[in-house]
């Protein structure tokens, strides 16, 4: 009788007493990290909250994927608002690798234009960045730049950069001993089948690829 009555005793304990509250895991990047942010998000449902930045632009329109290195060392503190995050889920490189007029600053399909972040600019940024996040207390993971094709359209990236990128990137976060998520190596053998034809983006399958693979990152970090 007594064994009943503790074990009720404990059941009520765990329903009336403080629910442990779940962990919040922030996703930053570009539009990639849109298409595969959905997948993670329902797959943590009642496991953990998950959220992408979502701040206005310049034109006032909500936005929630982010630019490259340059927009963030500015914009961070916006991302990572007033929320005490557990996980930081982070990535930039494709907007950095992108070619830009330098007259008129908009995007150029002129491989002889600078690109928004230089590799070396893109590596200062980035552990300005790492600053801004290790503040937070957070358990910080960085995701590399996913591959995209040689021949692209309106927004043109010369071939092989995001290696170059990635190469710095991994050489800071080692440095820096944050968990690296390598994207780039697991989805470059798979490419055709998972991204779109002639686009950075990919297709549902890809996201829902990328997701599974966000997800092992994240849970081990859990």
């Amino acid at each position: 009788m007594k064994k009943y009555i503790l074990a009720i005793a404990i059941t009520l304990f765990g329903c009336l007493g403080p629910k442990r509250e779940l962990p919040k895991i922030l996703i930053i990047g570009d539009s990639v990290s849109g298409g595969y942010f959905p997948f993670v998000k329902k797959n943590l449902i009642g496991k953990a909250k998950v959220f992408q930045p979502t701040y206005y632009d310049k034109n006032g329109k909500t936005k929630s994927c982010c630019g490259g290195t340059s927009q963030a060392v500015k914009e961070i503190g916006i991302y990572l608002s007033d929320i005490k995050w557990d996980i930081i889920h982070f990535n930039f490189g494709l907007h950095d690798i992108k070619h830009i007029d330098p007259v008129t600053g908009k995007n150029s399909k002129n491989l002889s234009h600078p690109h928004q972040a230089s590799p070396e600019e893109y590596g200062r940024n980035l552990i300005e960045i790492i600053k801004k996040l290790k503040r937070t207390g957070a358990k910080l993971i960085f995701a590399t730049t996913t591959p995209y094709p040689d021949k692209l359209g309106k927004q043109m990236r010369s071939p092989g950069m995001p290696k170059i990128y990635n190469q710095v990137a991994i050489k800071i976060m080692n440095k820096s001993e944050i968990k690296i998520n390598d994207l780039y190596s697991l989805v470059l053998p798979r490419v055709n089948e998972l991204q779109r034809p002639n686009n950075v983006h990919f297709n549902i399958k890809g996201s829902e690829f990328l997701a599974e693979q966000v997800l092992k990152s994240i849970k081990g970090s859990l």
